[in-house]
């Protein structure tokens, strides 16, 4: 597992960190990265709600994305913090998949989970899946009582 942190100043939104993550592509490691999405979380203060919501999106789309991994590959992850939000882009080798269902059950348990959720294929042997959540955003878009 390697770990990079990238720090720049951004106007007023702050600070921006870019945390880089690679496992091997295999289940059996997938809890250390549920691990890093949660401590990443509570950098940026979000609710223990809204942290099990992104340490299960990520765990899902991770687990649609090793369905499609090369074996013996690696899976990468990359978390974006900025501000009051984070973006988690998980990543593996493909030999020739598609990008994932969107009507798939998986995929909407993704979508209910996080704020924005794209699958992204720009080359043939490369399949991700970019998740992003923002802090307080369930409170912001839920109506009065």
């Amino acid at each position: 597992m390697t770990e990079e942190t990238e720090t720049r100043a951004e106007g007023v939104a702050g600070i921006r960190d870019v945390v880089s993550i690679r496992l091997p592509a295999a289940s059996a490691y997938l809890s250390v990265l549920r691990t890093a999405t949660a401590g990443l979380a509570a950098r940026l203060d979000f609710t223990l709600d809204e942290i099990e919501d992104l340490r299960i999106a990520v765990d899902e789309a991770c687990a649609m994305l090793l369905s499609e991994a090369v074996p013996g590959t690696d899976l990468t992850a990359e978390f974006e913090l900025t501000g009051q939000e984070m973006q988690v882009r998980v990543e593996v080798a493909t030999v020739g998949s598609s990008a994932p269902k969107r009507d798939d059950f998986a995929w909407m348990v993704l979508t209910a989970l996080a704020d924005d959720v794209d699958a992204v294929t720009d080359s043939p042997d490369r399949m991700a899946i970019v998740l992003r959540k923002r802090r307080g955003a369930a409170q912001r878009t839920a109506g009065p009582a």
